[in-house]
């Protein structure tokens, strides 16, 4: 038997061990497994190559609890250790002692990325132990060992007959200050968490599978039951699959193992598999999103090597597509040592730049694969896209291959299409192209109305970020604006070179704005005399586009930049000069009948506009039903 010290120069090895690396203390079940997978699966590359003349046959963990012996084990059919090994691997790990092995690990991504390792992985053990065994024997003719260590630098060392097959089992004797990871329920959620895609299976207990009756059986025949390893992972999960070999069930299948509480089926998926300049693989999902920016739950996961990682994906995965759902697996992503948290690297940009390429590209082969399918799809896909556009300049860029444009019509244009569409009637005077658009269309009913009369188009754009977005086309398509067509009335949003005739002299239009600016005494409505047509609505309220697209871009986390603070509620009041309205309100001679004449018509096209509220609104019926009865 050998005894010894880990190293004279570690006895704070532990203690920083479970402080410092690993503060999550649950992830020691992460590292143990990884180390047992880790083993079986160099025992079968080196079968494969005929370096270890053994038979591979089907190797399988298993993780047991004792509760009476307060004993977790691991148990691998893999490529076991030598003395000499166990040694080398366990025994030397902090040879450099505790200040230069942190120094080391801590920092360094090429190191940190290396699962099976016996050490730093194996020493996470000690989080939770108080004495930590190792029965290992090597697929070479060589003894069988068992080393002990109870958390000191102290450990043993010895041959042993205990063990016979190949393998390697660690034994935690667990802790009383760690006696929840002897529950059966606590191991099977860690082992769901982590493992459930180990590309080895895991053994966690039984279970009673019913065997099926012959077709000849009774009618009263009872099944009979046995009982049967139960796996509690997926060695095989479909982003390690070839796309050509899964079908579309195979996705739905395993995006509802991914989300088990999920029961709307995913749109559509994103494989991703490259493996230059870097490995990575992953499958992506688009749910129905509608305008729904939540992005808390079921979350995108990260694999190292089918170990899950983490559901913090940020820097990975661009900003845009976290409202996705999925997996990615990269054995070139750069954590910490604890795998806790992503360092900074060059190859994160290069992955995320990817993710965004081949996203991009998905779409637009999608439009063209089937548009009316995308079409009915947009609007749950579409808060997606239209955020790649306002926050990612190379996504943007390929944007306008599937990005589509609805109208209040449902009509879906692309934006080529669009500018075909409306270039000829909807360029003003100033040969600048307006696209109309709507974000309510039934709010915004009237304004529509008026528009389509012209034979205007009129996009329906009703996303929470679409003032984002519209500004981001504004400063990067030429000669193009945006007006939501209640802005303003129709004739001033696309102005044209046409005769204006006017029934009021300039003379009586000073009077009837006085009139009007007298009447309602509101400081947040701007009176503006048109001359429109006289089957024009008399009365029209319009937001102006600049302050209203500021509102909406504070709302949603932009357009605080100018230092404003909350923007105040402003009004334009369109008065038509050459509605009847205009003519008699400039007629009627008594005061307050010609004001109680125009706060009625304001109250009127408060109403269309939903701006006629509380008090107001009451006020406003109780007048109506006194006209009614004169």
């Amino acid at each position: 038997m050998t005894k010894g010290n880990i190293n004279v120069s570690v006895e704070n090895i532990f203690p920083l061990i479970k402080k410092f690396l690993y503060s999550d203390h649950e992830i020691f079940l992460r590292e143990l497994i990884s180390n047992a997978t880790d083993a079986t699966l160099k025992l079968k590359h080196l079968t494969s190559i005929g370096e270890a003349k053994v038979e591979y046959g089907n190797p399988k963990l298993e993780v047991k609890i004792d509760k009476e012996q307060k004993t977790l084990r691991i148990i691998d059919q893999g490529i076991g250790m030598t003395g000499e090994e166990v040694e080398k691997y366990i025994n030397q790990v902090a040879f450099s002692g505790a200040e230069e092995f942190l120094e080391k690990y801590k920092d360094t991504a090429k190191d940190s990325g290396i699962i099976g390792h016996f050490g730093l992985g194996f020493y996470s053990a000690f989080m939770v132990a108080e004495k930590v065994e190792i029965l290992t024997k090597s697929y070479k003719d060589e003894p069988a060992v068992r080393w002990i260590c109870d958390g000191s630098p102290e450990f043993t060392l010895e041959e042993t007959t205990d063990k016979t097959d190949r393998g390697t089992e660690i034994i935690l004797h667990i802790a009383e200050d760690s006696v929840e990871f002897l529950e059966e329920g606590k191991i099977r959620e860690l082992l769901l968490k982590y493992n459930k895609f180990m590309p080895v299976p895991i053994k966690f207990g039984t279970k009673t599978h019913t065997l099926p009756l012959p077709e000849d059986a009774p009618e009263d025949a009872v099944a009979e039951t046995e009982e049967v390893d139960n796996i509690i992972n997926n060695p095989t999960p479909a982003w390690t699959i070839a796309p050509s070999d899964l079908t579309n069930e195979d996705y739905m299948k395993f995006y509802h193992e991914l989300y088990p509480m999920q029961f709307e089926e995913p749109l559509f998926h994103i494989h991703l598999n490259v493996d230059y300049p870097f490995n990575l693989t992953g499958v992506l999902f688009f749910p129905k999103l509608s305008n729904n920016l939540n992005i808390d739950k079921d979350k995108i996961q990260l694999y190292q090597n089918q170990v899950f990682v983490t559901d913090e994906v940020k820097g990975i995965v661009p900003d845009f597509l976290m409202l996705l759902r999925g997996v990615i697996d990269s054995p070139d992503i750069p954590l910490n040592v604890s795998r806790s948290y992503l360092q900074a690297d060059g190859a994160v940009k290069k992955i995320s730049s990817y993710i965004t390429k081949k996203v991009a590209d998905k779409m637009a082969s999608l439009i063209n694969e089937n548009r009316e399918d995308y079409e009915q799809k947009w609007n749950d896909i579409k808060v997606v896209i239209e955020y790649g556009i306002v926050t990612e300049e190379k996504f943007a860029e390929k944007a306008d291959k599937f990005t589509l444009y609805p109208t209040t019509d449902g009509k879906f244009f692309l934006w080529n299409e669009l500018v075909d569409k409306i270039k000829p009637n909807q360029t003003d005077k100033d040969n600048k192209l307006v696209v109309l658009y709507a974000t309510n269309a039934d709010e915004q009913h009237s304004y529509i109305q008026s528009a389509k009369d012209k034979g205007y188009e009129v996009l329906l754009l009703d996303s929470p970020i679409i003032s984002h977005v519209i500004q981001k086309l504004e400063t990067t398509k030429e000669n193009i604006s945006f007006a939501r067509v209640d802005a303003d009335h129709i004739n001033s949003l696309i102005k044209k070179d046409e005769p204006v005739i006017s029934k009021l002299n300039e003379t009586e239009k000073e009077s009837l704005k006085k009139n009007v600016e007298e009447a309602i005494k509101d400081s947040k409505f701007t009176v503006q005399l048109e001359d429109l047509d006289s089957n024009d609505a008399p009365f029209t309220i319009t937001q102006p586009e600049f302050m209203r697209r500021m509102k909406e871009m504070q709302a949603t986390g932009g357009g605080g930049m100018f230092g404003m603070g909350g923007f105040p509620e402003m009004y334009n009041l369109v008065v038509n000069s050459n509605s009847e309205l205009s003519n008699q309100i400039l007629k009627t001679e008594n005061a307050e009948e010609k004001e109680n004449l125009i706060k009625y018509a304001l109250d009127l096209a408060k109403l269309s506009q939903n701006l006629l509220k509380g008090k107001d609104l009451t006020d406003f019926i109780q007048r109506s039903y006194k006209q009614l009865e004169k």
